[in-house]
């Protein structure tokens, strides 16, 4: 087991590269099975989620090379449709392999998938699209058996929600499905263009990805390609948020400053400054931080729940009073009770969080239950007076490659050692 200790109150200057984004890395990579031939995919960063789907696409017969952040994945002798349920709940997105599994097997036999601990994430809206495509499917004891009975037959499916995994799989699955799939309320997240570009490339033809409907016409077959992975945007804005809390000024690269729009309002309401350059981002922040003002968590390109624990960590050291609504998922707060540890005035109830900024966080022991609140006790830490501790670094691994490192290279004091 490690654990990450930081000593807080250091001001963060410098430049770094920003990682390839994890929520464009894995439904990607899960397509490759579709895709029939040598796939290259560059920009892909190195996690512990990348790790459990390599896990996956080697075990349904894939051969797989890794060599910095390229992974070469050659899915010409796929021979499995089942994935066993370990090697599902490594990885909450795991279900991203529906689609490509029935294109290209007419069968799939999944358990139910893992993750973290911010709510219910019910694969229902895959189901129901599922079945539309002329899929046979038995679900019980946390099992899901699909099975095609002759072909995959195109639909029109309206989403009641724009699920981005929803999304994902319907068009993973009507790229090779006979006519024209129309997918209406389809989510709009750039993760969802650069999958569709990615299918593309292969011979799909998927159009209107990135708007509320998305058409897919069926063809025969995929082929492989190359394709470049997305900057994360999450973790881009995640650095800008260090820097914020420690009154730093710094510079991030490998970036799209398009899709980081809907969190600038944070950053600007709160009293930073903000720099555009080709590919790159310079934040510069104020000696405090203001109030962010309310902020309300929305499907894109609404402010992102991924990014809402981090922006609850600006709030607690801003001068004034922020109000934070959670609208994606109904357990996101659960990192509140650890910066109130820390010192911070956050008083949660149901969806909304009210937060009075204090001057100073102290550090203390903190332990991460998800990916992004993980992240957030840490940008804490580099606020904080004193020694911060955080336990179980498994959340934060699934999706921040080298985040100790980078915050290293900015002048923070932190490092990961082991502990029993």
């Amino acid at each position: 087991m490690e654990q990450i200790v930081i000593e807080g109150k250091k001001r963060l200057e410098g430049e770094i590269c920003v990682q390839g984004s994890k929520n464009s890395a894995l439904p990607i990579l899960a397509a490759t099975v579709l895709c029939k031939g040598e796939n290259i995919i560059y920009n892909c960063p190195k996690l512990t989620d990348v790790n459990a789907a390599i896990k996956i696409l080697k075990y349904l017969g894939c051969k797989v090379k890794t060599q910095n952040n390229t992974v070469v994945v050659d899915s010409t002798n796929v021979d499995k449709y089942d994935i066993p349920e370990n090697l599902m709940h490594e990885m909450r997105s795991s279900i991203v392999f529906l689609g490509p599994l029935l294109g290209r097997t007419g069968k799939a036999y999944l358990s139910t998938p893992g993750g973290c601990e911010i709510g219910l994430r019910p694969i229902d809206l895959h189901i129901k699209s599922i079945k539309k495509f002329g899929v046979d499917i038995t679900e019980g004891y946390g099992k899901v058996k699909c099975d095609v009975k002759d072909k995959l037959n195109a639909c029109e499916i309206v989403l009641s929600f724009p699920s981005v995994g929803a999304t994902e799989n319907i068009m993973l699955t009507a790229c090779t499905a006979k006519g024209r799939t129309v997918i209406i309320n389809s989510a709009r997240e750039p993760e969802i263009e650069d999958l569709a570009l990615f299918l593309n490339k292969c011979g799909a033809k998927i159009y209107g990805a990135g708007t509320g409907k998305i058409t897919i016409d069926g063809v025969e077959k995929l082929l492989s390609a190359q394709h470049h992975v997305i900057p994360d945007r999450i973790m881009t804005s995640t650095y800008m948020a260090s820097c914020a809390v420690t009154g730093g000024k710094i510079k991030l690269n490998n970036i799209n400053y398009d899709h980081i729009s809907p969190t600038l309002s944070a950053f600007l309401h709160s009293g930073c400054k903000i720099r555009e350059y080709k590919n790159s981002i310079e934040i510069e922040a104020p000696e405090r931080l203001k109030s962010i003002g309310t902020i309300r968590t929305m499907p894109y390109p609404g402010f992102p729940t991924d990014f809402q624990a981090p922006v609850m960590t600006m709030a607690s050291v801003a001068k004034g009073t922020s109000v934070i609504i959670e609208n994606i998922f109904e357990s996101r707060f659960k990192h509140a009770c650890e910066l109130i540890r820390m010192g911070a005035d956050i008083k949660v109830e149901g969806k909304i969080s009210i937060v009075e900024g204090v001057k100073n966080l102290t550090g203390t022991t903190v332990t991460s239950t998800d990916l992004r609140g993980g992240t957030a006790l840490i940008i804490a830490g580099l606020c904080a007076k004193g020694k911060t501790v955080m336990k179980d670094l498994t959340h934060v691994d699934r999706g921040c490659e080298n985040f100790v490192e980078n915050l290293r290279i900015l002048g923070a004091t932190i490092r990961r050692e082991p502990y029993s």
